[in-house]
């Protein structure tokens, strides 16, 4: 007895069925050369600025801590903003907090501005992702769905411009 073979036709005019398509998933398209450079690109500013950071002198000469006016040391002006109001902008303090934090002082990385600490910890950690990435060939930790990469570049700039305004307007509020 032979197994019966299924019917390959709809049965009303006996045309054949269409055969069913297997839709198979795809995975991320591969990187271009633009996107691999722009990541390198990413990493190298990233190593610019963690060695600027560690080239700055964040102890005065009698090794006390500073909380401000490092990036001076870089050839740039003083703050406008410190020299016309006496009052700090809310950047100030960043420069020498990634100078604290990239020598390991992470008490006084916070003092000197703990926003700074974070975007100190979060660019530390762009920048493993942005030479893996580009060594990878794939955007890692990024889902692949579209538009997922800019959502979280999004989110986490709002974080921080938020964080950089609620800690300024604190400064302001209570010195």
């Amino acid at each position: 007895m032979r197994p019966e073979q299924p019917d390959q036709t709809n049965g009303h005019d006996g045309t054949p069925l269409p055969r069913a398509q297997v839709l198979r998933p795809r995975g991320p398209a591969p990187m271009t050369r633009a996107v691999r450079a722009a990541l390198v690109a990413v990493g190298v500013a990233l190593v610019a600025v963690f060695a600027a950071a560690a080239a700055i002198r964040p102890y005065d000469d009698d090794g006390n801590p500073r909380r401000m006016s490092t990036h001076t040391q870089l050839g740039l002006p003083p703050c406008n903003f410190v020299v016309m109001f006496d009052k700090p902008c809310p950047s100030c303090g960043m420069t020498t907090s990634f100078a604290f934090l990239v020598r390991g002082d992470v008490s006084n990385s916070l003092r000197a501005n703990w926003v700074g600490t974070t975007i100190c910890v979060i660019w530390a950690g762009a920048l493993v992702w942005a030479l893996a990435s580009a060594a990878r060939g794939r955007l890692l930790l990024i889902p692949p769905k579209r538009g997922a990469g800019e959502v979280i570049f999004t989110l986490l700039t709002g974080l921080v411009v938020v964080l950089m305004l609620a800690r300024w307007g604190a400064l302001m509020l209570w010195g």
